[in-house]
C-alpha cells in the first residue's frame, strides 16, 4: 500500500513492520520494525536480506551494544570502582534493570535480545556485505536522558526499570507481535510521554532522528534497515524532512552530553546549605549545649537511615559502619555521595568474580540474585545507602527545626 510521496520520496507500507521507502535519487530503504526479543522479527530480517540482496546493512546498534553482545570479555573487563568514581553508578543500575527486563522477555519467546540485530550482521558477513551501525552511543543515551531528567523523573524511572524486572508477567509471542503494532505502540509512547516526557524525548524522538540521519547518509543505493519497530514512524517522519532539507538536530549535537541545568546545580547546594544554617541558628539561639545537642541529632538520623539502609543491603558490617559515619558529613557536601563510598567499598571488601559477571544477566531476574552476584550486590548496596541518606536528611529536617 503506497502511504503517499513527499518532495519526490515515495512510501510504501508492506505491513505493519515493514516498509518500503524510495527516495527522490532513486536509492532505497527497506525498512523493518522489528521487536528485539521475537523470533518472528529474526526470521523476517533473514528472509529479506535473501530476497532483496542490498548493497549495505544498516542496524540500530552502536559499537559499544555490538561489542557487549559479541565480546563476552568486556564485560568482564570492567571495573566496578571505577563507574562508582565516575559517578556512573545510577547509569549502571538503570541500563541493568533495562537488560534483565529485556532478556526476561526474551526467556519467555525464545529469542535473545538482539538476535534479528546479530542476525543481520551475521548474513551480512556471509554475504561480504558492509554494515553501518546506525544508533547512538547506549552511554550517551542514557546520560543525556539522565541529565535532562528531574529528580522525581530519575525516581520513577529506576523504579520503572526495577518494577518491570522483577515482574512476574508472562507475555505471549502473539502479545509480543502485537505489540510491534503502530496503534498500540502509539498509545504505549503516548503514555511514556505523559509520565516521563525527557526520558521519551531522549530515548525515542531523538534517537529517531539520528538513526535516520545515520541511515539516510549511509553509503548504497540499496539499504536495508533493522530498528525497533517504536522508531518506525519518527524515521520515516524524519526521511520526509531530510528530502525537503527541513532543519533537523545534526548528530554531532545529539551526542553531545548538556550540563546540568543551574537549578539541578542550585539544589544540590541549597539542602545542605539549609542544615548548615538550622544547625547555626540553633547554636546561636540556644547556645553551644543545646546546638551540639541538635548537631547530635542530625548525625543520628542521618547515620541511622544509611545503617539500616546498609544493613537492609547486606552490605559488608565494616562497609555499613563507613557508610554510616561519613553519611552525615557527606549529605552536606553535593560533590560527594555515601552511595559511591558503600559501592567503591563493597566492591573492595568483596571483590566481583568472573563468575558474576558470566551470570550477571541471569541473577539480575531475581532478587536474590542482586544479593549473591557481588556485581549486583555492589549496585544495590550503592542504591540503599543512597536512599537511606536521603531520607534520613528529609527526616531530619523537622526534628532540626523542632529543635529551634
Amino acid at each position: 500500500m503506497i502511504l503517499g510521496y513527499t518532495q519526490g520520496m515515495q512510501v510504501e507500507r508492506i505491513s505493519d513492520t515493514y516498509h518500503h521507502i524510495t527516495f527522490s535519487d532513486g536509492d532505497e530503504v527497506f525498512l523493518i520494525g522489528t521487536a528485539h526479543v521475537s523470533q518472528d522479527s529474526v526470521a523476517e530480517v533473514a528472509e529479506t536480506i535473501d530476497r532483496e540482496n542490498p548493497d549495505r546493512i544498516c542496524v540500530e546498534l552502536d559499537a559499544t551494544r555490538l561489542s557487549n553482545k559479541t565480546k563476552k570479555q568486556s564485560w568482564e573487563e570492567t571495573d566496578i570502582r571505577k563507574v562508582f568514581r565516575e559517578g556512573k553508578g545510577f547509569l549502571l543500575l538503570a541500563n541493568t534493570a533495562l537488560a534483565s527486563f529485556q532478556r526476561k522477555l526474551g526467556a519467555q519467546t525464545g529469542a535473545k535480545p538482539g538476535d534479528e540485530l546479530l542476525g543481520a550482521i551475521r548474513i551480512a558477513e556471509e554475504k561480504g556485505i558492509p554494515v553501518s551501525l546506525c544508533d547512538r552511543e547506549i552511554q550517551t543515551t542514557f546520560r543525556r536522558a539522565w541529565a535532562k531528567s528531574s529528580l522525581w523523573n530519575k525516581c520513577k524511572l529506576l523504579s520503572t526499570l526495577i518494577s518491570a524486572a522483577f515482574s512476574n508477567e508472562e507475555i505471549s509471542p502473539e502479545e509480543l507481535e502485537e505489540l510491534k503494532k503502530q496503534e498500540t505502540l502509539e498509545g504505549m509512547l503516548n503514555e511514556v510521554a505523559k509520565e516521563l516526557p525527557s526520558i521519551k524525548e531522549v530515548l525515542i524522538d531523538e534517537r529517531d532522528i539520528y538513526l535516520a540521519t545515520k541511515i539516510y547518509n549511509a553509503p548504497g543505493h540499496k539499504k536495508v534497515a533493522v530498528i525497533g519497530a517504536g522508531h518506525t514512524r519518527g524515521v520515516i517522519s524524519t526521511f520526509e524532512k531530510l528530502e525537503s532539507n527541513a532543519e533537523l538536530k545534526s548528530t554531532e549535537e545529539l551526542d553531545t552530553v548538556p550540563k546540568s541545568s543551574g537549578w539541578g546545580k542550585a539544589i544540590g547546594y541549597i539542602i545542605p546549605a539549609l542544615i548548615v544554617v538550622l544547625l547555626v541558628v540553633g547554636i546561636a539561639m540556644n547556645g553551644w549545649d543545646q546546638g551540639l545537642r541538635t548537631f547530635l541529632y542530625w548525625v543520628l538520623v542521618n547515620a541511622g537511615g544509611t545503617l539500616i539502609a546498609s544493613i537492609a543491603a547486606a552490605a559488608h558490617p565494616i562497609n555499613a559502619l563507613c557508610c554510616a559515619a561519613t553519611a552525615p558529613f557527606f549529605a552536606l557536601n553535593p560533590v560527594l555521595g555515601v552511595g559511591m563510598l558503600g559501592g567503591i567499598l563493597e566492591a573492595t571488601f568483596r571483590k566481583p568474580k568472573v563468575k558474576d559477571f558470566e551470570m550477571l544477566n541471569d541473577d539480575a531476574l531475581k532478587l536474590s540474585g542482586w544479593y549473591r552476584n557481588r556485581i549486583l550486590h555492589c549496585l544495590l548496596v550503592f542504591f540503599l545507602s543512597s536512599l537511606g541518606s536521603i531520607l534520613g536528611t528529609f527526616v531530619a529536617f523537622p526534628l532540626l527545626i523542632s529543635r529551634l
